[in-house]
């Protein structure tokens, strides 16, 4: 385990200010949960563990998620994520990606892991057709990371890692999520992992979503972390904007492999540059992460309805996307395992 033993800001804020329907960035990116299932229970995400899942039953099936993709993909979707809860936890989750990646229309197509069981899948799902994984790492010493995640698994992870790099499931994201007075202290040997591998380590600012998780207080602003990593590594330069409609902005340190990227939800706003919907894994499909408002596809494609009723009210949501686009919104009234990070 090498990578353990070696690896041992000011974000812009971009604003938000209404932008001409015209000038507004084009909804074609989903992201869909394919269960809400999850081997981990992240202090972030459900510190208690699985205890308010949804049915099997209520779960889409991978017939009904094909048909809600490609719906979308006449609506211009273009890119596809597959999400959880934990996606590499769904019984025959290889078989969903080659039908997506087969797609017309579909151009892109990768998942978020928290990459436990991904050394074991990951040449089968490059074969399948998946382009990249992003990979959730918190923590490179396993106390931090067993008190993160309630697991003693973060030798999986690594090898996880490293299995992705070797089979091309690039560019791998490394996704982590800081904390204060838990896991900020492991913010430079995180950043280090892009100085060696190509790969894109990517803090984000923590927001509480569930009231069991814990205060908003306890999130460190990205400002903080890009002084962290500066004073220990030296200074970030040359901002990489690879997709200007992400929540990403990136940067090098000098002679680095990979890039470094902040994902500031809390100490900015990016809705105005938003592109994506979600579609839970009950059948819900929503404009904004934040927002209490959904559509249920889930009851028109189980009462049979036509694939013009389902378009029609995808295309609603498209259009409506900015009215339901609400960052600022308060936390604590949705589960993140259930909708999808």
């Amino acid at each position: 385990m090498s990578l353990v033993r070696n690896f041992g800001f000011r974000i812009p804020d971009f604003g938000f200010s209404p932008l001409p329907q015209h000038d507004r960035v084009n909804v074609d990116y989903l992201r869909v949960s394919v269960t809400d299932r999850c081997n981990l229970r992240c202090i972030y995400c459900n510190p208690f563990g699985s205890n308010r899942l949804i049915e099997e039953l209520e779960t889409l099936s991978f017939e009904e998620i094909h048909r809600v993709v490609r719906l979308c993909a006449e609506c211009g979707i273009k890119r596809v994520r597959l999400t959880g809860g934990e996606p590499l936890t769904r019984k025959n989750i290889v078989l969903l990606v080659q039908k997506l990646a087969d797609m017309q229309g579909i151009e892109d197509l990768s998942m978020t892991t928290n990459g436990v069981i991904l050394e074991q899948v990951a040449a089968q799902l490059k074969e399948a057709g998946l382009k990249r994984v992003n990979i959730s790492l918190n923590s490179l010493e396993r106390p931090c990371y067993r008190q993160m995640t309630g697991s003693d698994v973060l030798s999986r992870v690594i090898d996880g890692i490293y299995k992705a790099i070797e089979v091309g499931l690039t560019p791998v994201r490394i996704n982590c999520v800081v904390i204060k007075d838990i896991n900020l202290s492991q913010v430079p040997a995180i950043a280090k992992m892009s100085v060696k591998l190509p790969v894109s380590v990517r803090f984000i600012e923590y927001c509480p979503t569930d009231k069991r998780t814990g205060p908003a207080s306890d999130g460190v602003p990205n400002s903080e972390v890009r002084s962290t990593i500066e004073s220990r590594l030296g200074p970030l330069s040359g901002v990489v904007l690879p997709n200007a409609s992400g929540p990403a902005v990136y940067f090098k340190l000098k002679g680095s492999a990979g890039t470094i990227g902040f994902i500031s939800g809390r100490s900015s706003v990016f809705c105005h540059r938003c592109n994506r919907l979600r579609l839970t894994s009950d059948g819900k499909i929503m404009p904004c992460l934040y927002s209490a408002h959904y559509y249920d596809l889930k009851k028109l494609l189980r009462n049979r309805s036509s694939d013009q009723a389902i378009v029609t009210l995808i295309r609603k949501s498209i259009r409506q996307k900015n009215r339901w686009t609400r960052l600022t919104a308060a936390a604590g009234n949705f589960s993140m395992q259930n909708i999808g990070g």
